[in-house]
């Protein structure tokens, strides 16, 4: 054993312990200075390659640069990324996990226990790049996938050939990026596999000072590869964002744009000599596959031929005459639309042979074609129509927008027809949209200044008629009658015997004014009625006013008076004209038609459309009512007023009257507003319901209020015209009854006349008549209104006419004999207004009808009569007893028999016990 021993130091420093140092240390943290999103702000900007480096540093970096959203956002800038499609797969992994899951729970409870995962990442000794490499891809290599083509990825200034394994064929390298597929968390696989196949290429070109010795160039050698190639080195470019990028996009793309400018000029010298089939179909496919083919399309657009000759297809000016500018030939213009097609299709037809489906060419030349031909075209069309006539340039914008419409079902686009009309129609619409609200005011305006100058016209028209004829009248009247109170004339007119005036005759001619001079009995009527020189009237209509009398005129005042009173009542048939009506209505079709061009069509002035056929019917609606019917209504109505029945002559007490004069001609009247109606009523259903121009549901619609309006003015005219001719009808039954009824119809022997042993129990010939003439009246309103107004209109003729009778009744003496005379009449009035159908009105006549028994009960029998005047019953409680009384005064012998009746009605011979 050695017997060394250390020496001690003197003055040295003590010995420490081994562990001092340990305890001296100090345990530093180690915390990230930048935070996690700044680092992960730059590892975007980092490149691929540079990204794998980084993935080396810790755990934490490794994540950040394998975050999946990283890597889609790289395939998404260079358009490899479909966000549905990976939402689908990734909905379908989902639920293929579900089931797998509850396998693999069931396997291990059979079986061994497995050994549960520690969370964390053991610290490992460092590695060389190949295993980084391989960690990077054991994902998929532990699934038995491919490899993502990282670990063939050069992290080393020194390149490295690649293995010939790995090595992509040309034909797979050319639709690379076609084979990208969209699954959340393998994007990292799919951009690995792009920037192995790729890479080469992309530094390369942007290494070469010539771009003709591109690898690019060298590897493929036909055209159409190389565009291919060049169209996918650009998107790949796109997703390298990092530092340099601007340099590296622009020598990038100044290769393209050399061989974009050498295909170009190939391109263009098949397009001079028209060689469609060769080289530029040829071209033009690898323009298009480099990118998108703007050139192609653009030197296609640019020298095509249609452009070049656009002044062959037609001058604008040939559709106004040479001589005048108002008149407007739409031939022209169709012609011009008709050779435009044609030109267009031929287009159509080489667009399809040289360029491919996928290039939308045909909705650009028709964009073009539509600047620089239709658009000049129709605006030196319209200019000049709207400053010449209004009727001209509403003829031209619709007929030429129709013509427009008619194109497009006549033109063949190459593909997607649905694309190509919804082009078309934003065209169309955008040549019309500097015009289409001018259009607008100016047919709106047109037809109603045209429609007014209809009515007014009319108007003037009767205003000239009526002047004429009262000056014709009065032309050899003495100039001192004109000084004369015209009132004062017209009374004595009214007034004057009954054998003066002439009479009103429905259907008569004009009275001549030789008759009314010489107080002769009119001439019957001629089977052939007066005519207008225009256009005939329909069945149903009334006849026109003749324009002036056709003899000498009358030679004294009163004659004078007379005959313009007449002319008047009679021009009541012509008040308003189913003529005029016809007019506004082909007026308002035309302005129709020509507005429907643009409603019938789906485009932007199709609401706007529609509202113009609706308002220009509600202005026809307005404008036929409001000026036309209900004024002639209005002079109806007042010409019906001024009508007295003793004026009428031509009663011959043998029942040949025609009817009330006035009342006729009103009903006439009547029956032509309701043609009127029945005419609108069609339109409305033909030109606007019918075509979906308006609803005939909507009960909110402007149209069909303005439409109920109008009928609800026509009936209210109707009201109020039979109400007042209800009222000359009653004074013409009054004055029929008073003057035709003789005292030995219901008295005979009262004119001293001696009874004879046979009697007539028929109906009295007044009583013929004045149902005959009520009758007449009554069916003539039958189809002309509704069932309500003439429901209405027979229950007033029944309750006036039971009034009239009743009146006419107790101006009456009745005798015991002449009460079977009174029963048949009452019995006549009671079968006519059976065929009223009306049970109130019958009831009255009921009660009319017992009420002329009492006239027929012996004097001797007071009592009985008593009985049944007092009888309330009897008469339905229409007739008090008090009223019934007043009717039994009427009888021939009722002073003979009032003392004993009153005594049995109110007890007058009872003795107090």
């Amino acid at each position: 054993m050695s017997n060394f021993k250390r020496a001690t130091v003197v003055g040295g420093a003590p010995p420490r312990n081994a562990l001092f140092n340990l305890r001296d240390i100090k345990i530093i943290e180690y915390k990230p200075v930048l935070p996690a999103e700044i680092l992960s702000t730059v590892l975007d900007y980092v490149p691929a390659a540079d990204l794998i480096r980084c993935a080396r540093v810790s755990r934490r970096m490794r994540e950040m640069v394998y975050d999946d959203t990283r890597w889609v956002q790289k395939l998404r800038l260079m358009g490899c990324w479909n966000e549905a499609e990976a939402r689908a797969r990734a909905n379908i992994l989902r639920k293929d996990s579900v089931g797998s899951g509850a396998l693999l729970d069931g396997r291990t409870q059979a079986g061994s226990p497995t050994k549960k995962a520690n969370p964390r990442i053991p610290t490992q000794s460092p590695r060389k790049s190949s295993d980084l490499l391989s960690e990077i891809s054991s994902e998929q290599s532990q699934n038995g996938s491919s490899s993502d083509g990282f670990d063939l990825a050069p992290l080393t200034p020194i390149p490295r050939p690649l293995s010939p394994a790995n090595t992509l064929e040309n034909s797979a390298l050319l639709g690379i990026m076609g084979t990208v597929q969209s699954i959340r968390g393998k994007a990292r696989d799919e951009y690995g596999r792009l920037h192995t196949a790729l890479r080469s290429y992309y530094k390369d070109a942007l290494r070469t000072k010539h771009a003709a010795n591109a690898k690019i160039f060298r590897t493929f050698r036909d055209p159409n590869q190389q565009a291919q190639m060049l169209s996918q080195l650009l998107r790949f470019a796109s997703s390298d964002i990092s530092i340099g990028r601007a340099q590296r996009d622009e020598r990038l793309n100044t290769m393209v744009d050399a061989f974009e400018e050498a295909v170009a000029r190939e391109y263009e010298q098949g397009l001079k000599v028209g060689d469609v089939d060769g080289r530029m179909k040829k071209y033009a496919a690898v323009l298009v596959t480099l990118n998108g083919g703007k050139r192609a399309v653009n030197e296609f657009i640019t020298q095509n031929p249609l452009l070049q000759s656009k002044d062959e297809l037609g001058d604008p000016m040939d559709c106004f005459s040479a001589s005048s500018s108002d008149l407007f030939f739409l031939e022209e213009a169709y012609s011009f639309f008709r050779y435009l097609t044609s030109a267009f299709n031929e287009q159509l037809a080489i667009i399809s042979q040289v360029f491919p489906p996928t290039v939308n060419v045909a909705d650009a030349f028709l964009k073009r074609v539509a600047d620089e031909i239709i658009s000049p075209y129709l605006n030196t069309i319209f200019d000049t129509a709207h400053s010449t006539s209004t009727e001209s340039y509403l003829r031209a914008v619709s007929g030429t927008y129709e013509q427009c419409v008619m194109m497009i079902s006549n033109l063949n686009p190459p593909s997607s027809p649905e694309s190509f009309d919804d082009t078309y129609a934003g065209v169309v619409a955008e040549a019309y949209s500097p015009h289409f609200q001018t259009y607008l005011d100016a047919e709106q305006a047109f037809f109603k200044r045209r429609s007014d100058a209809e009515v007014n016209g009319w108007e003037r028209q009767l205003t000239q008629q009526d002047a004429s004829i009262e000056l014709l009248y009065m032309a050899n009247v003495n100039r001192q009658a004109d000084k004369r109170d015209f009132m004062s004339s017209f009374k004595k007119v009214v007034m004057m015997p009954v054998n003066v005036l002439p009479a009103f005759p429905f259907g008569t001619k004009p009275t001549t004014a030789k008759a009314i001079a010489d107080d002769n009995k009119i001439e019957p009527p001629s089977s052939q009625g007066p005519s207008r020189s225009q256009a005939p009237v329909p069945v149903g209509s009334a006849p026109p006013r003749t324009s002036s009398p056709s003899l000498e005129p009358p030679t004294t005042e009163l004659a004078a008076k007379a005959a313009i009173m007449k002319s008047r009542l009679e021009g009541i048939k012509s008040l308003f004209s189913l003529e005029v009506a016809l007019s506004l209505v082909h007026m308002a079709k035309a302005s129709l038609e020509r507005t429907a061009a643009f409603a019938k069509t789906e485009s932007r002035f199709q609401a706007a459309a529609r509202t113009q056929c609706e308002t220009i019917f509600i202005t026809l609606l307005k404008t036929l009512g409001n000026h036309h019917v209900r004024t002639g209504f209005d002079k109806a109505v007042s010409h019906l007023s001024k009508y007295n029945p003793r004026s009428v002559n031509d009663r011959d007490g043998n029942n040949n009257h025609q009817g009330v004069a006035p009342l006729v001609t009103f009903l006439e009247l009547v029956n032509v507003g309701d043609l009127i109606q029945q005419m609108l009523d069609v339109f409305f259903e033909q030109e606007l319901a019918a075509t979906k121009l308006a609803d005939r549901n909507d009960f909110l619609s402007p149209v069909l209020k303005e439409k109920k309006r109008f009928e609800q003015m026509l009936d209210e005219r109707v009201a109020a015209g039979l109400n007042k001719g209800i009222e000359v009808l009653m004074a013409e039954i009054e004055y029929i009854a008073a003057t035709t009824q003789s005292t030995e119809d219901y008295n005979p022997g009262a004119a001293g006349t001696a009874l004879t042993d046979v009697m007539d129990v028929g109906p009295s010939s007044t009583a013929v008549w004045i149902v005959d003439v009520v009758s007449a009246h009554t069916k003539m309103l039958v189809g002309s209104t509704d069932k309500n107004m003439l429901d209405v209109f027979n229950q007033e003729v029944g309750l006036r006419l039971f009034q009239t009778l009743c009146k006419h009744l107790k101006r009456q003496r009745v005798s015991v004999a002449g009460s079977i005379r009174l029963i048949s009449d009452m019995n006549h009035y009671f079968a006519f207004v059976q065929t009223l159908k009306n049970k109130d009105i019958l009831q009255y006549f009921k009660a009319l009808r017992e009420l002329s028994q009492i006239y027929l009960i012996d004097p001797h029998n007071a009592k009985e009569m008593a009985a049944i005047i007092a009888d309330t019953d009897r008469y339905l409680g229409i007739f008090r007893p008090e009223e019934v009384y007043e009717f039994a005064e009427r009888r021939a012998d009722w002073y003979q028999v009032k003392t004993k009746v009153e005594k049995a009605m109110y007890g007058m011979d009872c003795i107090v016990m």
